[in-house]
Order: structure tokens, then sequence, then C-alpha cells
């Protein structure tokens, strides 16, 4: 089985609910974490007593957020990704059932054949993994959770370079980007920050609201000039925006030194020039319920 064939082609075509754009990382994740396991290694098995939080952790960082417990959300990927027919369990457990993992102390890990044709190629799992991370996570989340599963984010940049893919890629657009920096006057629409460098802005990023790898289009009601640091905020969930338009700051963000600044953009109204396209609701919801994490402060 080759991994730029079958083996790719089933670990990127994991099943998840993704209805409506909802998120749900958590078969990939879980994917992530053992190929990290097999490249250190050179065998991919994850015992649930060990892994459990991890993997909980994992998922309530980089996941939406949820009301189901942190163990039930480990369980779930943990028991249903058999399913994809990539994952094997040393015990035939049912499905979601904590107590039956730890009682039976369960082991999980990649299928035989998916083992042997990765093992021992550290490059090849290197790129699968950021090819896994980059279907599921904008480019500012991207290099933390590799490194959060194992992986040199620096190393898996420079060695996918180039890789060819079976899928045909979705392009971004250039065009979408200048109009974004233009329509906002090239400063963050959160802060105000338009640093530039020989008249060319510096610092300030074109930043979706709804995520490129999960539908969002680039349309100028799509999108927000952001500086570097409130557009990994906005896409980590720790800002987001109202219905409204004001700046929202999340309450599971904290901060006791110079980040308390961060506090004063509650309740901010974003303030563009005129004539520019706004955040569509559409696209604020949808950030709002897979992105924003838990409820905003008090203005």
């Amino acid at each position: 089985m080759e991994v730029g064939g079958e083996v790719e082609s089933a670990l990127l075509r994991l099943n998840q609910y993704r209805h409506d754009g909802v998120r749900a990382p958590h078969k990939p994740l879980l994917v992530l974490l053992a190929l990290g396991r097999l490249a250190e290694t050179g065998s991919s098995r994850l015992a649930w007593t060990e892994t459990a939080d991890q993997l909980a952790d994992l998922i309530a960082e980089f996941g939406p957020s949820t009301r189901t417990g942190r163990m039930q959300s480990a369980a779930y990927p943990f028991t249903h990704l058999r399913t994809d027919a990539v994952w094997e369990l040393s015990s035939d457990v049912p499905m979601d059932k904590v107590a039956t993992l730890v009682d039976n102390q369960v082991v999980g890990q990649l299928t035989s054949d998916i083992e042997l044709a990765l093992r021992g190629d550290s490059a090849r799992i290197t790129v699968l993994a950021r090819k896994i991370v980059d279907a599921q996570f904008p480019s500012t989340v991207a290099p933390d959770v590799l490194l959060a599963v194992g992986f040199d984010p620096d190393l898996s940049e420079a060695e996918s370079t180039g890789q060819a893919t079976s899928e045909p890629q979705r392009r971004r657009s250039a065009v979408w980007r200048a109009g974004i920096l233009a329509g906002w006057d090239a400063a963050c629409a959160f802060c105000g920050f338009d640093g530039s460098v020989g008249g060319a802005p510096v610092g300030i990023e074109a930043a979706h609201v709804r995520w490129f790898n999960f539908d969002g289009p680039d349309d100028l009601d799509n999108g927000l000039a952001l500086c570097s640091l409130h557009h990994k905020l906005f896409d980590r969930g720790a800002l987001g925006l109202s219905s409204e338009l004001h700046v929202q700051v999340s309450s599971a963000f904290r901060a006791v030194g110079p980040g308390r600044a961060v506090y004063e953009l509650q309740g901010r109204p974003l303030d563009p020039r005129p004539g520019t396209q706004v955040p569509a609701a559409r696209h604020i919801e949808w950030h709002r319920s897979q992105v924003f994490r838990g409820t905003p402060l008090s203005s």
C-alpha cells in the first residue's frame, strides 16, 4: 500500500460529521497522535489509559466548544475510528463506553497494512500529518496542532512543499486578500494596528470568518483585516464577533500581564470605512458555533 495512494486516501477521508460546516476533528486528532507515536517509536500503539487525557486535552483545545464530558469526547474517536477501517482495538468493546475501555485495558493502533506502509519513513509520515492538519485547521492554528502531537511544524512545512496530491486543491484567491486589506484600510479591524514597511502593510493579514477549509468562500463578506496576533486569537476562538458586529472576548481567555489589553476589545464595535462589506451574519454564526470558545465576557 503506497502512501500517495490508498493510505493517504484512507486517512484523509475519515467519516466525519460535517453537516452545514460543523467541525468534528476528533478522529483526525487521534490519527495524528498515532502517526506521531509511529514516527517516534515505530509503532502506533496507544493504550487508552495512557492516551485518554492527552486526547481529551487535544479535543478540548482544538475542537469546538461542547457540553460532552472530556473522557466521553475522547472515547468517541477511540472506538468509532474502527468504522473507517484504519484503526484496530485489542478488544471488541462497544462504542463510546469509557468504563469498558478502562476495564479491558484497551489498546488501539493503526491497521497493520497502514503501519507496514509507513513504518521507518518519518518524512512521509510528517508529510501525511501536515496534510491532515491542513485539511482541518487554518494556517494560524496548524503549527500548534502539529507541535501538540509531536511533529516539528517547520519541518512539516518544508517536507510537504512540492508534494503531489491525488485530490484537486481549491486555491485561495490573491484578489480576495487584496480586497480585504483595501476594504479595511490595511488596518486591524479589532485594534487598529496599521504598520507598514516601505509602504507595504506588515503584520496585517486577511482573515476568513468561516474557515476556508470548511467551505468558507473568498468573498468580501467573509473576511476581516486583522493583525497577526488578533488573527490567531480569532482562529483559536479567544476572539469573536456578535451579530451586532461588536468584538467579543471569550471568558476562556486568560492573561495576567500585557495580554490583559485583549480584555479591552470586549464590546468594541467594528468601524469599517463607508462601502466596506462587513462579515455576513451566516459566517459570524458559523464562527460563533464552531470556533468561539464558551461565552463572551460581560461588556
